[in-house]
């Protein structure tokens, strides 16, 4: 029987998953779906794809970055956009959108 002390992420090779403590976080899973997404090309065919009427001329976060948060805090059981402000800090929510700032309830338009 061999045991497994770090894994590392197909989708990103500098995620480590090892269990010595550190940051951490209830949403882990989120990185399998990461993994997931980043194999099967979603994240690609939202850049290509998605387009939102965001007629803002000073944008720090792009439409494929605002809905993959989206589906991500929703997949985690997020199901408010204002429990984005209770992210902002989640090692792991930085960790799957590559972010080292998250969209906050201040960038989602709700109509």
């Amino acid at each position: 029987m061999s045991i497994v002390n770090t894994l590392s992420l197909e989708s990103n090779r500098k995620i480590k998953i090892n269990f010595d403590g550190g940051d951490l976080s209830s949403d882990a899973g989120l990185l399998l779906i990461k993994e997931f997404v980043s194999k099967l090309g979603i994240d690609k065919l939202f850049s290509q794809s998605f387009k939102t009427n965001d007629s803002a001329l000073l944008r720090y976060h792009t439409d494929k970055e605002n809905l993959l948060q989206m589906i991500y805090m929703i997949i985690a059981g997020y199901f408010e956009y204002d429990s984005s402000d209770e992210l902002t800090n989640d090692p792991v929510f930085k960790a799957v959108l590559n972010k080292d700032t998250l969209i906050t309830t201040d960038h989602f338009k709700i109509l």
